[in-house]
């Protein structure tokens, strides 16, 4: 199985992540923890909010962990296959453990910002 964490510097969780360019990618061997395998920076274009069709260097993961993201976002990795998981857990490496613990913090409520991404993904195009 493979997890991947939204991260803006590889070490916290970032929100949004239909924006988010870097992941970090964790493999975890059955009844291991995870190992973090790959740090990816996605091409402008290959950010979900843009990628339209086709593959994305993300494809084959089984988890994208986020702490944010919009309803529009959840349907589209759903229909790729992908659970999309969000939580209010900062260390990325932890969110990835406690995801397969079970024990994953919920997410923060949404803030100002949190609303007003809500709002616009409810007239976005990406939808």
């Amino acid at each position: 199985m493979k997890i991947a964490v939204a991260s803006n510097d590889f070490i916290k969780v970032a929100g949004h992540a239909g924006q988010a360019r870097k992941w970090l990618v964790f493999e975890v061997p059955e009844g291991q923890t995870p190992v973090e395998v790959d740090r990816l920076e996605l091409a402008p274009d290959q950010v979900f909010h843009h990628h339209k069709q086709g593959t994305n260097p993300l494809d084959g993961v089984s988890v994208l962990i986020a702490a944010s993201a919009g309803e529009g976002f959840l349907r589209r990795m759903g229909k790729r296959g992908i659970e999309a998981v969000l939580t209010g857990e900062a260390d990325a490496r932890k969110a990835a453990a406690d995801y397969l613990a079970g024990t994953l913090a919920p997410p923060r409520p949404p803030g100002v910002m949190g609303w007003i991404c809500q709002l616009r993904d409810l007239f976005s195009k990406h939808r």
